[in-house]
């Protein structure tokens, strides 16, 4: 196979196992806590990290060696909350209704990046993040008559995931991908470790099967990921998240029967267009000036995922 072909089965790949996962997360969600959830997929993921950094050309010590490991820490963190919080909001939200509000994320991140990364975003991309949020307006539809506030733990997972891709673009100025990685799962696995115990629930053999699962999952999407991101650029690789966003909420209205209405359907397909021409248009951008271009840690799920989702 060439290598286009190939990096993109990796990218199509992922994006499917980490759709199996949310699924897999709402399913445990419904019955355990999800900062336990949460705390054993980190302890997979760390132990996935810390394999990869030992493999690496440069060895452990120096993968681990950030320039700025409060920041590095920081992000780990962040994205720990975040993803206890996406498997909250799968089972007190629905996938459908999370994922369709997580596709906003790259408009958030463009957002961000002005006042935090002091990049300049354009009248095409602030036309895009307008439509975008226009199309999250329609999801959310705060004028029905029975409008639902928990609408508002999703919109803060998003939030919290874009604040976590500005830290990690940030980070990226100092410090490769492979300590961008170590970080985001040590870091997370150390910090959730200190609240996850407490949370400690009694799970049954047929639910260790799916929690298993979820961690042998994890770890081979996020491989899957890393494959593609050596062979394809990231803005061939960053909006293949949305096909994820397309899965789950197949997931959740014919597994889980959970209900899209027209305008979250409309909304969604306006959020995915204008998210991919951010991302398009972005990347147009850093060919132009190279000295700005901005390559993603290659094991970050770009625009949504779940990160380790």
């Amino acid at each position: 196979m060439t290598v286009r072909p190939t990096g993109l089965l990796y990218a199509i790949s992922a994006v499917t196992i980490f759709a199996m996962q949310d699924g897999i997360s709402k399913h445990l969600g419904d019955a355990y806590p999800p900062i336990l959830i949460a705390m054993i997929r980190y302890w997979a993921f760390a132990g996935f990290a810390v394999l990869l950094a030992s493999r690496s050309s440069v060895g452990l010590r120096r993968t681990a060696a950030a320039r700025r490991p409060w920041l590095q820490i920081a992000r780990g963190v962040l994205l720990a909350v975040q993803i206890g919080l996406s498997i909250f909001s799968f089972s007190r939200v629905g996938l459908a209704a999370t994922h369709t509000l997580y596709a906003a994320t790259p408009l958030v991140v463009a957002c961000l990046s002005v006042p935090f990364l002091g990049e300049k975003v354009g009248w095409r991309r602030w036309t895009a993040i307008s439509a975008g949020f226009i199309g999250i307006i329609l999801i959310i539809n705060p004028l029905q008559a029975t409008f639902d506030a928990k609408i508002a733990i999703p919109a803060l997972g998003t939030v919290l995931f874009a604040i976590y891709s500005v830290m990690t673009r940030l980070a990226s100025r100092t410090d490769s991908s492979g300590t961008a990685f170590f970080y985001t799962g040590v870091a997370g696995a150390v910090a959730i470790s200190l609240v996850g115990p407490f949370y400690w629930t009694h799970i049954t053999l047929a639910d260790w099967f799916w929690m298993l699962t979820l961690c042998i999952t994890g770890t081979t999407g996020h491989y899957l990921l890393i494959r593609a991101f050596d062979l394809l650029d990231a803005v061939v690789v960053q909006p293949m998240s949305y096909i994820q966003t397309v899965l789950v909420c197949l997931m959740g209205v014919f597994v889980f029967g959970e209900v899209m209405t027209p305008n979250m359907v409309v909304g969604c397909a306006i959020v995915i267009g204008a998210g991919i021409f951010t991302i398009w248009r972005e990347a147009m951008l850093g060919r132009a000036a190279p000295q700005a271009v901005y390559r993603p840690a290659m094991t970050e799920p770009a625009s949504r995922s779940e990160p380790i989702s």
